[in-house]
């Protein structure tokens, strides 16, 4: 695509998807890199330099990635790797994670130039996986309303006002979500910037050591839980909107990425799922072959983000979290209805789809693995036994044969 068809016209809602999508980023997850952080005893430049490789690093590979291949390719850290290593982080030694995160980052290049991960996605029914999709992102379609109980006059607020928008002016709803959003807040005075300096980040090099001990029990676990956790219902994300970029040069880009900032702290990138579907649905833009602007715009928020460091992160960190959950599930509607909607138009795959997603759903934690890696597996094997070729029918004469001659 040329960039000079590109209009200002077009850059404003995929920005602002981008915007959301950041903040629901931040203010979703991002807490449990400060929880690891502490869990580990950083100092706080320590933690200071964690934020800036991660939040550098992601918003360089997810942008050079959108412009690469005119598609939204968002990246993020992995939130799944982050909530296991406040397990770990306390009984390994700092130097030896540093260590592990690079050799599970060197196991995701390699595994992107091989391509055995591209051919196992595209094995993947669509019906599976946008079944898969609509119950990892049904949990934000709840929170859009779960949170009325807490704060009703805020997400009712959000609520009329998204559908109010939707109403006269459907391309401007989450636009016009955001804005009453953080005026309501400024409002009620739920939320204050006065406090808020902007303050450089340094990043702080850390020599890694390697050990068996923190290949077995921190780089493996790293790889195999942000590799089915993160990148598997990220690829799956991508396809149920349409885009076709092959899975390897995201996992090389993103594991070279890794590579390159896990001395300063950064412990894993990946392809984005939950934020990436608010960019790449018809919510960013009407024409998916302008969707990657959001990609570029994400790219240029987390750049801003790392490298001020802990001030902008911490920022959106203190967010109400109903006003980001709230703003999140209905960022996220249009989303959820599509992949629904896909999974169940295939009379034929209708209910080893909505096996995934209800599967999905129950969000069950197994092993260490998430829900996405078992509502897939429960799907897959459902689909197997109910619609693989067993050639059963083959035997039955015999069966029939052998029972009327022996009485049976």
């Amino acid at each position: 695509m040329n960039t000079a068809s590109i209009r200002p016209a077009d850059l404003l809602h995929p920005t602002v998807a981008a915007l959301i999508s950041v903040i629901v980023n931040y203010g979703g997850t991002f807490i449990l890199v400060f929880q690891g952080a502490k869990a580990a005893g950083l100092s706080p430049e320590q933690t200071a330099s964690w934020i800036w490789s991660v939040s550098v690093g992601v918003g360089l590979t997810g942008a050079w990635l959108s412009y690469r291949y005119r598609e939204p390719i968002i990246t993020a850290w992995s939130t799944p790797g982050a909530a296991f290593l406040i397990a770990v982080l306390p009984t390994t030694p700092y130097a030896e994670m540093i260590g592990a995160y690079m050799l599970s980052a060197i196991g995701f290049i390699v595994l992107g130039a091989s391509g055995y991960f591209e051919r196992v996605v595209k094995m993947i029914p669509p019906g599976i996986a946008a079944g898969l999709l609509a119950g990892i992102l049904l949990r934000f379609g709840i929170g859009a309303f779960g949170g009325a109980g807490m704060d009703p006059l805020l997400v009712g607020a959000l609520i009329l006002t998204y559908a109010l928008l939707r109403r006269f002016t459907a391309r401007y709803a989450i636009v016009g979500v955001l804005i009453t959003g953080v005026v309501l807040l400024l409002g009620l005075g739920q939320v204050s910037f006065d406090g808020v300096a902007l303050k450089f980040a340094l990043p702080v090099l850390t020599t890694p050591a390697f050990s068996l001990n923190a290949l077995l029990s921190v780089a493996l676990p790293l790889f195999v839980i942000t590799l089915t956790g993160q990148y598997m219902p990220g690829m799956l994300v991508l396809r149920n909107d349409g885009f076709k970029t092959s899975a390897s040069p995201i996992l090389t880009v993103t594991g070279l990425g890794s590579l390159l900032m896990a001395p300063f702290g950064s412990h894993a990138f990946n392809v984005a799922a939950i934020t990436a579907a608010i960019c790449t649905g018809k919510e960013s833009h009407e024409e998916p072959a302008k969707r990657y602007i959001a990609g570029l715009a994400c790219g240029v928020f987390y750049i801003l983000v790392g490298v001020f460091g802990t001030t902008l992160a911490t920022l959106f960190v203190v967010l109400p979290p109903t006003f980001i959950t709230t703003l999140a599930g209905l960022a996220l509607l249009g989303a959820i209805g599509g992949s629904l909607a896909t999974a169940l138009v295939d009379l034929r795959g209708r209910e080893t789809a909505l096996i995934t997603f209800l599967a999905t759903a129950a969000n069950v934690t197994l092993f260490g693995l998430g829900g996405a890696f078992w509502g897939l597996v429960a799907g897959l094997a459902a689909h197997g036994l109910i619609h693989g070729d067993f050639r059963v029918t083959r035997w039955l004469p015999r069966l029939s044969q052998s029972g009327a001659g022996d009485g049976r």
